[in-house]
């Protein structure tokens, strides 16, 4: 009975101390994927995007509602298809899978994208997409936001909102 009762008392400790070599381990195993370094061997680490900031230069900001849910879709836009207008509430991650895909920003600008391209989409921003190439593009899109906070909405185009946005700089009075 005495060893039973020993045993329980430094039972907590003992977990503890696990828990913590565990998240040592873990720690660094982390330290070793930020640096692309392989966890096993024969094993291949390429980073696609590291960043704290979406296309357009906002910090990265994830809903405080919870719980948090993740979405991972494959958005597939045959050529000359356009996406319409409308902006991420929740951050955005992309990987252009195949094709081509051009995305207008309004004031911010316009980037095209090709197979192999990864982007932090901006979010709470209104942005249109349009496959600008001659092939159906694939885009992996994953959304991190939460549960209630939809991942895409429909949004006015830069003009509708502003209508001295869609007139050329040199034109306007």
């Amino acid at each position: 009975m005495a060893r039973r009762q020993l045993a329980y008392r430094y039972l907590p400790g003992l977990c503890l101390g696990l828990m913590l070599v565990g998240l040592a381990t873990l720690g660094e195993r982390s330290i070793a994927r930020e640096a692309n370094a392989p966890a096993h061997a024969g094993e291949s680490v390429t980073t696609l995007l590291n960043t704290a900031q979406t296309v357009i230069g906002q910090a990265i900001a994830y809903p405080e509602q919870r719980p948090a849910h993740v979405t991972a879709v494959i958005v597939t836009m045959q050529p000359g298809e356009t996406t319409g207008w409308h902006q991420h509430d929740v951050p955005m991650f992309g990987y252009i899978l195949e094709g081509e895909v051009t995305v207008d920003y309004g004031a911010q600008g316009t980037r095209t994208y090709r197979q192999g391209d990864a982007v932090m989409e901006a979010m709470d921003w209104p942005h249109s997409g349009r496959n600008s190439g001659g092939i159906p593009a694939r885009i992996l899109a994953v959304f991190m936001g939460a549960d209630g906070v939809p991942n895409t909405e429909k949004a006015p185009s830069p003009s509708e909102t502003d209508p001295l946005k869609s007139v050329p700089p040199a034109s306007r009075h």
